[in-house]
């Protein structure tokens, strides 16, 4: 696995880490998308297309799709910014007075409701600006999911690094995906904190204590996009983050969660973590 170099708008940039992805970013809102209103965002989001058409979005984010995506449902959807070429939820609201009394300034509510319904009711969502920027798109979204944990505590550091060091990974095809490789070994040289664990059913603290979120929500993404694990181990407790099973517990040097790249492109794996919370985002090359 390696580290992906992306084009935007025809210069070719580095993928940053998280910290850096965001520099230019405002918190975000951790309330402001459940997990289902991100699932529809991510459905009519044109990455190439965000980026062509706000320059300013993506030289700050440095090419990572998924802080396009992320800037689009915590910033640019109320900002009236088009999601594509045929999405725009402003335009999409101020169409429906129906639709503005139940939702009111909840904006990613508009945007499930068309993926949802008004799509098939043949509710019109083009933007009233934009509609002919035709941009080709590099990268084809497989799957995301989006956890939630506390900022303010130890593990948020761990959550952090281990974000850092996972995001913009490459799987090639055929390459084996680890999460263990991705995130490092979990030692206080790496940077990692004492923080709660779970060992054999119990509640205790060790070195790196909430890595198994970003495995966790890495697997999630994993189940969204229809991905496969080689490996993967369930904790001996239930977490507070995710339904049940959707977990993926590890450990280095025994347990680990895997996925094989059976497509005939590169997978990229993107993750950011930011004021609560955690993403991670599966994207194949085009």
């Amino acid at each position: 696995m390696k580290k992906l170099n992306l084009k935007v708008n025809k210069i070719i940039v580095t993928v940053m880490c998280l910290l850096v992805a965001f520099v230019a970013v405002p918190h975000i809102d951790a309330k402001a998308a459940s997990n289902d209103e991100l699932q529809a965002c991510a459905a009519v989001f044109d990455g190439a297309y965000y980026a062509a058409m706000y320059p300013d979005v993506a030289a700050s984010v440095n090419g990572s799709q998924l802080a396009l995506l992320n800037h689009y449902v915590y910033f640019g959807i109320y900002e009236g910014r088009n999601a594509s070429a045929s999405f725009n939820a402003t335009d999409y609201m101020n169409r429906y007075p129906d639709l503005a009394a139940v939702y009111g300034d909840n904006m990613p509510a508009y945007v499930y409701h068309y993926v949802n319904a008004g799509k098939a009711e043949g509710r019109i969502a083009t933007p009233t600006v934009g509609a002919d920027i035709s941009v080709p798109s590099q990268y084809t979204l497989l799957g995301v999911y989006s956890t939630d944990y506390d900022a303010t505590v130890a593990r948020a550091t761990n959550i952090a690094i281990a974000a850092k060091n996972v995001n913009g990974t490459v799987v090639a095809p055929g390459k084996t995906f680890s999460a263990n490789q991705a995130i490092g070994q979990r030692t206080t040289a790496n940077g990692f904190v004492t923080a709660p664990v779970f060992i054999n059913k119990e509640h205790a603290m060790g070195i790196g204590g909430g890595v198994c979120q970003v495995s966790s929500t890495i697997y999630a993404a994993m189940k969204t996009a229809g991905i496969s694990a080689s490996e993967r181990h369930a904790h001996s407790l239930p977490v507070n983050y995710l339904p049940t099973d959707w977990d993926a517990t590890i450990s280095w040097g025994s347990l680990d969660l895997k996925f094989v790249n059976k497509y005939s492109s590169n997978i990229v794996v993107y993750v950011t973590a930011n004021n609560g919370k955690l993403t991670v985002a599966l994207y194949l090359e085009n």
